[in-house]
């Protein structure tokens, strides 16, 4: 055997093969199954792993879990061209040396993030199948400058989980249902139910999901990654199919804090089509800089306890266990941290979401699916309703409906909510717990543990710390805590304004102190033991 094709093998992951495959694998010493992105530098400058080879490695994987196996079916649609790309980058490497930290790095990204490619851009829906964007979003177009490969999209909570109230998470009609690899009956939460599933498996180094309120860290809290939803404007939103302008961002899942801030900042960045990125540039850092395993020593960091997460005694006992380590790495724990006027902004964010996703998706539909049929709301409504049989089978559109029925965006309605929103979340919320207890962040369990997926009632949470830090604007990050009855945990660290740096110096320092991520065994159900 060669010794290309022995590493390829190796790649696979035991979890993919059976037999002398398997054992083959193992010898071989290097396989993708948890591999971080460091990992798969290091033996591509080695000359023991190429782009191509890595991208075959990934496409047996998803043959064997996503398609086959356990079938989590997290994957919408895989890129054509991957392995042609792959080759050019493999050259490119070859003659002048890699372009940074994502060179060669297949990286997946949610479906409603426009590509202009051979790829479709759905959100899920039938109704946006064969639209053809005319440039990819800034996303997608910062991962190629970066080197990285778009290894395919990811499936989603159709129109980002935001069409009905009884909606169930992981579920599109284009995709169909996403499964938990913790527990396949169970839900994988949203709406990047995907991109969480599909990292979660090792089905690429990392993805891109995108969270107006807990669409990025519950799924990877549930999924038992790293989520970061940062600041929004750090990341430009133009070419992503919206729900609402001032909560909307894209942001990294990944299986370790290094990898999601390598993701981070090749993200990051000012773009001119989007004006909440006026500041991005000047604080685009290299967030691998802030990869502190001391980090924790001398923070000040406020528990929040109130109302959010903490209605399930298993996941406050993982919790507790977290700031016991935090404690012992030296952190300043202020115990508890009320956060104000967290109770005044529920409705207002609905209100909010209603009127800006009207305002939105027809801004999208005018730049993105140019000469479409579709142009408005009212149009996607239309056409859910002629084809209900096929994108409404188990809830319908009741949130589409009344954002219908709103005025503009300068409705006073719409002004004064927003208002509320950024007064209570931000200056008399977040921003006054921080400077009052003199916190470097904010602590809480980021949600409950996954339920069983019921297309019946609908999801049932269980409760959450996502919305703060959603309505504020604010950056989020959710880290492994540990597991209940082998269901994930998260917690989560909440900062102010661009404070990511001091978020992923925190969050680090406690992921390689507590060392909680733990890869699935794709069970059918969780052992009651």
């Amino acid at each position: 055997m060669k010794r290309r094709d022995f590493i390829r093998i190796g790649l696979l992951g035991a979890g993919a093969m059976t037999g002398g495959v398997a054992m083959a694998a193992r010898k071989s010493g290097f396989t993708v199954v948890e591999a971080g992105i460091a990992d798969l530098q290091a033996a591509m400058q080695a000359g023991t792993l190429t782009a191509r080879v890595l991208v075959r490695a990934y496409l047996a994987r998803i043959r064997a879990i996503d398609r086959g196996g356990p079938r989590l079916n997290a994957i919408i649609e895989l890129n054509p061209d991957a392995l042609a790309i792959a080759a050019e980058l493999d050259r490119e490497r070859k003659a002048s040396g890699p372009r940074g930290l994502l060179h060669g790095i297949p990286v997946l990204i949610k479906d409603n993030i426009a590509t202009a490619d051979r790829m479709q851009t759905t959100a899920g829906s039938l109704a946006l199948l064969g639209l053809k964007p005319p440039r990819d979003a800034f996303v997608a177009s910062r991962l190629r400058a970066a080197g990285a490969i778009i290894l395919g999209k990811t499936n989603l909570s159709e129109w980002a989980n935001f069409r009905s109230t009884r909606s169930t998470s992981g579920w599109s009609a284009r995709g169909g249902l996403t499964r938990n690899p913790y527990a396949l009956d169970r839900n994988t939460s949203g709406s990047s139910s995907g991109s969480a599933a599909a990292i979660a498996a090792s089905l690429a180094a990392c993805a891109v999901g995108t969270e107006t309120d807990g669409s990025i860290t519950s799924p990877a809290a549930i999924n038992g990654l790293v989520g970061i939803k940062p600041t929004v404007g750090l990341i430009s939103r133009n070419g992503i199919v919206p729900i609402a302008h001032s909560q909307d961002t894209a942001g990294p899942m990944a299986r370790t804090v290094a990898d999601a801030a390598a993701l981070l900042g090749a993200m990051a960045g000012s773009d001119p089509r989007d004006d909440a990125t006026r500041e991005a540039s000047t604080r685009v850092v290299d967030f691998t800089r802030y990869l502190d395993a001391d980090g924790l020593r001398g923070a000040r960091i406020g528990v929040v306890r109130a109302n959010f997460g903490g209605r399930n005694d298993l996941v406050s006992a993982v919790v507790e266990e977290a700031l016991k380590v935090m404690q012992a790495r030296g952190a300043i724990l202020i115990d508890p941290v009320e956060l104000p006027n967290a109770g005044r902004y529920g409705q207002s964010e609905l209100d909010v979401l209603l009127y800006e996703l009207k305002a939105d998706l027809a801004a999208y539909f005018a730049e993105f699916a140019p000469g479409s049929a579709l142009r408005t709301l009212q149009d996607v409504i239309d056409f859910n309703e002629r084809e209900r049989a096929r994108e409404m089978p188990h809830f319908g559109q009741e949130y589409f409906l009344r954002a219908q029925a709103k005025g503009g965006l300068d409705s006073k309605e719409y002004l004064d909510a927003l208002a509320n929103n950024h007064r209570y979340a931000r200056a008399e919320g977040i921003d006054q717990a921080l400077r009052e207890h003199r916190l470097d962040a904010l602590v809480a369990p980021t949600t409950g543990p996954a339920w069983l997926t019921d297309f019946i009632k609908g999801d049932a949470s269980g409760g959450g710390f996502t919305q703060p830090a959603a309505v504020a604007g604010y950056p989020h990050i959710t880290v492994p805590a540990g597991f209940v009855r082998g269901l994930p945990a998260g917690i989560s660290f909440v900062g102010g304004a661009w404070s990511e740096p001091t978020l992923i110096r925190l969050a680090y320092a406690y992921e390689q102190a507590s060392r909680q991520r733990r890869a699935p065994a794709y069970p059918r159900s969780v052992n009651p033991q």
